[in-house]
């Protein structure tokens, strides 16, 4: 009896990609039918894995990974897998960026607009009753120059949606060129810094990236900028871009993404209750904190959180239901071309 090559699903997918590996003879398991059993421990009897961010597979997994043909990450970012020694064991890295990239730029087109147009802040007052038009003047896009850093997918994706808006659109990508079209001028990082209004950052978290926006980056900018971040959050230095929203050297900033991500938050709450169960002395401790501006420093994220010219999303951009297909259909085409 001839046994069917196993595909690994370590995280939940749209299930198209299930039935696309069903058809090419594959048996699809679930991590979660195989209750508290490590990976480590059942990886050498499968043929793929199929993940998104949850679990990183470094080379301690890979190594006992000796039947494994190829890793489907759904999404962009490969910053969960060792890939160099993956590839050197002979494993396929698949991805697919083109699933969420419209996505990724509708998202960061409504964040910027909103940021604009003041629209949270002046959604909020109304429903409380508060009818501001002045302090809700908006920022018009057009006649503005837009930087984008990393011209890939998304940023491609994010250029064509600023063509309708009557902008000057710059890209800088270190391992592209001539990529200079209709939407976009291939540019230096120089004349970033020298022209643009806005910068928007379309790039994956490595050890070339990593804590890329911070105080000597925003430095060589000759004019105050807009920031949208809906790649990884570890790429800005928080803490260098709360002072230089302070100081008003970025005047706003969209994020998709935090450097702390949901673990600040939960730290954050957790402070607030231990606060009130010690009662009026860590109140009072609270309150010089928040008073002498101390509290950014052991908290950034806070600042962004009350920032009203800082617009937030919870690392959705490439999350939209028509993605969640997408994503599926691009890795099903891509493992159906693979050489098995």
């Amino acid at each position: 009896m001839t046994h069917k090559p196993k595909v690994l699903f370590l995280d939940t997918v749209h299930p198209t990609l299930h039935k696309e590996l069903e058809t090419l003879n594959f048996d699809c398991v679930e991590l979660s039918a195989l209750g508290n059993i490590k990976i480590h421990e059942i990886i050498e009897d499968y043929h793929g894995i199929v993940l998104r961010s949850k679990i990183t597979l470094n080379k301690e997994i890979l190594s006992k990974a000796t039947n494994l043909k190829f890793i489907a990450r759904a999404g962009a970012g490969m910053e969960n897998i060792d890939v160099e020694y993956a590839e050197k064991m002979g494993i396929h890295c698949i991805k697919a960026p083109e699933g969420n990239m419209d996505a990724v730029a509708d998202h960061a087109m409504g964040m910027l607009l909103s940021l604009f147009n003041n629209l949270n802040k002046a959604d909020l007052e109304v429903r409380q009753g508060i009818w501001e038009r002045e302090s809700n003047r908006g920022v018009e896009l057009s006649g503005k120059t837009v930087g984008i850093l990393g011209y890939g997918c998304t940023g491609g994706a994010f250029a064509k949606r600023l063509k309708g808006f009557d902008t000057k659109v710059l890209a800088y990508d270190k391992y592209k060129k001539g990529f200079s079209d209709n939407y976009v001028e291939e540019s230096s990082m120089e004349q970033i810094f020298a022209e643009a209004d806005i910068l928007s950052l379309h790039l994956p978290h490595t050890d070339e990236t990593d804590y890329l926006i911070d105080q000597p980056f925003i430095d060589q900018f000759k004019k105050p900028f807009y920031l949208i971040n809906t790649s990884r959050g570890k790429i800005i230095r928080t803490k260098d871009l709360v002072s230089n929203l302070k100081s008003k050297n970025i005047l706003g900033a969209c994020l998709d993404v935090l450097e702390y991500e949901s673990s600040s938050f939960e730290r954050l709450k957790g402070l607030g209750m231990w606060t009130n169960k010690r009662g009026v002395l860590i109140n009072r401790l609270g309150a010089w904190l928040m008073k002498t501006g101390f509290w950014i420093y052991l908290h950034p994220v806070q600042y962004l959180v009350k920032c009203k010219n800082v617009v937030l999303s919870p690392h959705v951009a490439g999350w939209s239901f028509e993605s969640y297909e997408k994503i599926s259909l691009v890795l099903a085409k891509r493992i159906k071309e693979m050489d098995h």
